[in-house]
């Protein structure tokens, strides 16, 4: 009988999931566990198990499209000997206990839970096998060719040799993802990369041949049209969506206020060099963010109204006794804000390595969306762009946000004369709900001083 696989809930109560691209087709024979397609929430991309072996049915989605929580995402018929009855013909992907069968009136085990990340439990103690696969002679009814349609890139022809049967490449979400970016067939990329495994150069090497017509080992480039769509549409999806839906509601929810202060950070400049050629923390690159995360953790502490949130339903405002530090992340998906659990309980070279950890994973898209929740207040890194200030938009539910702009070395006043000096700017917003003026200005200059000079740190702690 065919069994329907329910999109699983995500975590966090996501109601939705982009797919992003399927791993199998209508047809195909699927083990149990083996990668279905890989979906995308507002928080990370997600390899999606089956929770069943059988053949393929039925593809409920295409990719690109969007798919609620709970809606089908696959039919399968189970392969015989490997069904587990359920009495149901659309039973969803998991059940609560043991069921009886109709038929026989045995208690049989029921469909197993499908824990997304780890996988159904296996059956007979086998492990999944990858399948061999042939190349499609035509792109199949369900790819997504907006992106390839809109990107600047010739057309691929796909190889309709009939003796063109290959493995699908290994290869990392990340490295499969920016092979759609660039419009790359990865099916059609010659790997180079350890066990056979297709790599971010093999990708970009591929999207540097087609631009040029030079053509691959393994595919052939349609001659280059003649000009170039005067404007391109990008769908709004993923990230990009959650991120402008955030940032709507903040800004027309929360009465945002922000001050500036530039400071002579010298000082911590200094101690970050002397830290490096110590050899202290040879386990962490310590940075200008790793001291003004540090910086704002001690602040916090003697002001928490700027580590709260407005509770509009309770009529409440909520003081959270611990940091959750949020980190703004740029990443191909867009802005992400990773955060640092209880950084207030860190040291300068753990929370160094848990900011460098954070950023890895976010721009990697391998980020938990427990990771992308929970923050308590924020810091955006604007000088790694080049840019001395700007006006942050409060993350929702926080109460404020920092700006940390570029180190800027230019002449400044220093002990009655003019030296030149490792000059930043701060930028603090923060929620004129929750936080006065007073309150934003004394936070900003505490975290200040700790920059000019780190040794009153020593106060704060």
């Amino acid at each position: 009988m065919t069994r329907q696989f329910l999109l699983p809930d995500l975590g966090e109560g996501l109601p939705e999931a982009e797919i992003v691209q399927w791993h199998v087709a209508e047809g195909d024979t699927v083990t149990l566990n083996q990668t279905l397609a890989e979906v995308e929430t507002a928080k990370a991309v997600v390899e999606i198990p089956s929770p069943f072996a059988g053949v393929v049915r039925t593809l409920h989605a295409r990719e690109g499209e969007l798919v609620e929580v709970g809606a089908p995402l696959v039919s399968v018929d189970p392969q015989t000997g490997s069904e587990t009855p359920s009495g149901d013909d659309t039973s969803p992907h998991a059940s609560a206990g043991p069921e009886r069968s109709r038929d026989t009136g045995r208690t049989e085990d029921p469909v197993p839970a499908n824990l997304v990340g780890y996988g159904a439990a296996a059956d007979g103690g086998t492990r999944p096998r990858r399948r061999r696969r042939s190349l499609p002679a035509v792109r199949p009814a369900v790819a997504d060719t907006a992106v390839l349609e809109a990107a600047p890139h010739d057309a691929i022809r796909y190889r309709t040799d009939p003796d063109a049967l290959a493995e699908r490449p290994r290869s990392t979400p990340p490295v499969r993802r920016l092979a759609k970016e660039l419009g790359v067939d990865i099916a059609l990329v010659a790997p180079s990369g350890p066990a056979g495994a297709v790599t971010r150069e093999d990708v970009e090497a591929a999207a540097a041949r087609q631009e040029t017509g030079t053509g691959s080992p393994t595919a052939q480039s349609a001659p280059a049209p003649a000009g170039r769509d005067r404007e391109t549409r990008i769908p709004i999806r993923g990230v990009r969506r959650r991120t402008a839906e955030a940032m709507v509601a903040s800004a027309f929810t929360a009465p945002h206020a922000t001050t500036f202060l530039t400071i002579d950070v010298s000082e911590t400049t200094a101690l970050i060099s002397r830290l490096r050629e110590s050899g202290a923390f040879s386990g962490a690159r310590i940075g200008v963010l790793a001291v003004v995360a540090k910086a704002v953790c001690l602040a916090l502490r003697r002001h928490p109204s700027l580590n709260s949130r407005w509770d509009q339903d309770a009529g409440e405002i909520v003081e959270f006794g611990y940091v959750n530090l949020g980190i703004a992340a740029a990443t191909p998906r867009g802005l992400l804000v990773p955060r640092i659990a209880d950084a207030e309980a860190l040291s300068l070279g753990e929370l160094a390595t848990s900011l460098a950890a954070l950023t890895e994973r976010a721009r990697a898209g391998t980020s938990t969306p427990t990771e992308l929740t929970g923050s308590t207040f924020s810091i955006t890194n604007v000088g790694v762009f080049g840019v001395d200030a700007g006006t942050p938009l409060l993350n929702p539910g926080e109460a404020g946000i920092l700006a940390v702009g570029a180190v800027r070395r230019i002449p400044w006043e220093y002990c009655g004369d003019i030296a030149l000096r490792d000059v930043m700017t701060l930028s603090l917003s923060f929620d004129h709900r929750v936080v006065d003026g007073e309150q934003g200005a004394l936070f900003l200059r505490d975290v200040a001083d700790v920059l000019r000079d780190p040794a009153r740190a020593m106060l704060l702690m």
